[in-house]
């Protein structure tokens, strides 16, 4: 990383992670281990079911394919270290690899919460303009707005990580947190970082308030569409083409400004760890989880692909 600091005294961190729980470390490695395994599983899944589908083969679901791919990065990133340490009576890593910890999973959290407003946008043309949903959402808006999202989103983690890395870290080494994450990382840090923490929180904003806010935009004019279909069954369609992708949204951008939109004295709390399982653990589990439960297409699509029967309605 360039941005690391060559007069760092720090080489190695400690990550304090569970430690206090002691021989439940044990338990906590079995339940997260068998989580960390439903989560590849059931996004390889959904990705296995809309690469095989064709009725799946549309800007939606293309969107969600990526999703369910970024998703199981971004837990690569977390799940496997926080396995290992919690077997290990050494939780330490060193300061490049907290580094390039720190880069990936900011990388993959940021296109994440670009990509889920992206969603939004999809969901805006399909019920507010479905005469030219196929015109606007073409394959070379969708592959750009995809490289968009993860251009911005790795370089906003560039941007985070070498304000980061660049400070001087002597001592000491113990990060209250599973994973580097910025403010318990931040915290260790032997110099004032007010600058770069007002720094770090404009980028926090613009990563997850500029989102949220354009999905709020998306979703009160698809409101405005849908009150205006006559009939209650065709307003039940419309608003379950979104539900999947609004329980996404609260759930992904709800942990994400717990943690990341507070005040400076708030931040690295023992209480974000639990808060940090939610958006690290949950909902990569979640967002396959519920696009597979909530949404019928996906459903048949997954029972034809498994070879279960699917009920035919009968005109």
């Amino acid at each position: 990383m360039h941005g690391v600091n060559r007069t760092t005294m720090v080489t190695r961190f400690v990550l304090v992670g569970f430690s206090s729980l002691g021989e439940l470390q044990l338990l906590l490695f079995v339940i997260f281990l068998l989580l960390y395994l439903t989560i590849l599983l059931a996004n390889a899944t959904i990705m296995a079911v809309i690469r095989c589908r064709r009725t799946l083969h549309t800007p939606m679901y293309g969107f969600l394919f990526i999703l369910s791919f970024s998703e199981s990065c971004y837990t690569f990133v977390i799940i496997p270290q926080l396995l290992v340490h919690l077997l290990s009576a050494t939780k330490s890593i060193s300061f490049v690899a907290c580094a390039a910890q720190l880069f990936f999973f900011l990388g993959f959290a940021c296109t994440n919460c670009f990509l889920i407003a992206v969603m939004g946008y999809d969901r805006y043309v399909a019920i507010c303009q479905p005469l030219r949903y196929t015109l606007v959402m073409n394959k070379r808006l969708g592959l750009g707005l995809v490289s968009l999202s993860g251009v911005t989103g790795f370089f906003i983690a560039l941007v985070a990580t070498n304000l980061i890395c660049d400070m001087p870290f002597c001592g000491p080494n113990r990060v209250n947190h599973y994973f580097c994450d910025m403010a318990p990382v931040i915290k260790l840090a032997c110099t004032d970082t007010h600058v770069k923490e007002l720094a770090l929180f404009s980028l926090s904003i613009l990563v997850i308030m500029v989102p949220f806010l354009l999905i709020l935009i998306s979703y009160g004019f698809i409101l405005n569409t849908i009150l205006k279909i006559p009939s209650a069954e065709g307003k039940k369609k419309a608003f379950a083409t979104c539900a999947s992708h609004l329980t996404v949204v609260i759930v992904h951008y709800g942990c994400a400004s717990i943690i990341y939109l507070r005040p400076r004295s708030k931040s690295a709390s023992d209480k974000d760890q639990l808060v940090a399982v939610t958006y690290t653990v949950v909902t990569p589990l979640l967002n396959p989880l519920v696009y597979s439960l909530r949404n019928q297409e996906v459903k048949t699509a997954l029972k034809r692909f498994l070879g279960m029967p699917v009920a035919t309605k009968v005109i």
